[in-house]
């Protein structure tokens, strides 16, 4: 039995929905792949931070975060460390990033990955941030210090989109990606197509929890360009920066918009792509226009979709969750369970 020790760097949803798979599936992991996964450490800004080198346990973790807000009714042999005193000194061989995203600088994700890898520890992560920005450093920095970083959850939550092009079409010749990689926006385009105009798509999405008071960062696609900065130079060993990436939000689409591409037997979605086919990599997010015999004209509400055009078997396209709790708790479970392969 091979046991991972793993220290999470944050404990919000996604961390919470970790750990919930962890309490639902412990022994199946075990006895299919002979592996124990054992939380040892959880800092989080506002819940608290632990440590204890024995493990704690993941069902008390929810329960207190349920009961309190906080991690106070867990005991453990350390509290109050921050960020990076839980990365260089707790006892873990895998650090989970689960902090919050910035595209602008990466941090504080980006120090938490750095001394996570000087360590010689393996990251596990779902923040789009330092994986769009400083890929190509970050990677060469685990390969010095040989370990590995999965980022799966970064693009598709846990469906697994970048598996699917790193791995199983790495000798297909991919020459593009178009994919729907905000579910937020693809849930107010679909509504807009039902009738709703943007303002009541929009608000009707933030009601639900798709979007943030502040849904800029979705609506202006600035979410869906780190997405495609990401899958560029996971990719294609581009070495593409936000900067590089054509964007264009949905907020000028109207009604009108809609009903003109519907008597077309058209569909507006918001396409994050990248095209390798020209003498350089060409990234862009904006509208478009798509036949509905298309393969991702047909997705719909919040789902995210992605197709790969390749040289040897067409078109490949993936449909799946683009969010969720649990769903992006097991991109994590997936990138550790590759680093188990690969050990």
């Amino acid at each position: 039995m091979q046991t991972y020790r793993l220290a999470l760097i944050g404990f919000g949803n996604v961390g919470q929905g970790f750990a919930q798979i962890l309490v639902n599936g412990s022994e199946e992991l075990a006895q299919r792949y002979g592996i124990k996964l054992q939380i040892v450490a959880v800092c989080d800004f506002l819940k608290g931070s632990l440590y204890n080198s024995a493990g704690l346990d993941p069902a008390q973790l929810l329960e207190s975060v349920q009961h309190e807000g906080k991690l106070n009714q867990v005991e453990a042999t350390q509290v109050g460390w921050d960020a990076l005193e839980t990365i260089t000194s707790s006892n873990a061989d895998i650090v989970l990033e689960l902090s919050y995203t910035d595209l602008k600088t990466g941090e504080p994700a980006l120090s938490h990955i750095r001394a996570a890898l000087e360590n010689k520890k393996h990251v596990v992560t779902t923040n789009k941030g330092p994986i769009a920005l400083n890929y190509p450093e970050l990677a060469a920095l685990a390969r010095q210090n040989q370990v590995q970083i999965g980022a799966e959850g970064t693009v598709m939550s846990g469906t697994p989109a970048i598996r699917l092009g790193q791995e199983l079409l790495a000798g297909a010749g991919i020459s593009r990606i178009q994919g729907i990689l905000n579910g937020t926006t693809n849930y107010i385009l679909t509504q807009m197509e039902a009738g709703a105009d943007y303002a009541q798509a929009l608000a009707d999405a933030q009601s639900r929890g798709y979007a943030e008071a502040d849904p800029t960062g979705d609506v202006e696609g600035i979410d869906a360009a780190g997405k495609v900065v990401i899958l560029a130079n996971l990719l294609m060993g581009a070495s593409l920066t936000m900067a590089d990436v054509k964007r264009t939000g949905i907020t000028g689409l109207t009604a009108n918009d809609i009903a003109q591409a519907s008597k077309a037997d058209e569909r507006w979605k918001l396409i994050g792509s990248v095209d390798n086919t020209g003498s350089t990599i060409q990234a862009s997010v904006q509208p478009v226009r798509l036949p509905l015999n298309h393969p991702l004209s047909a997705v719909s509400g919040a789902t995210n979709a992605i197709t790969y055009s390749t040289d040897l078997l067409g078109d490949v396209t993936l449909v799946g969750p683009g969010a969720g709790r649990i769903e992006t708790g097991y991109a994590l479970l997936s990138d550790i369970l590759a680093i188990h392969r690969a050990s």
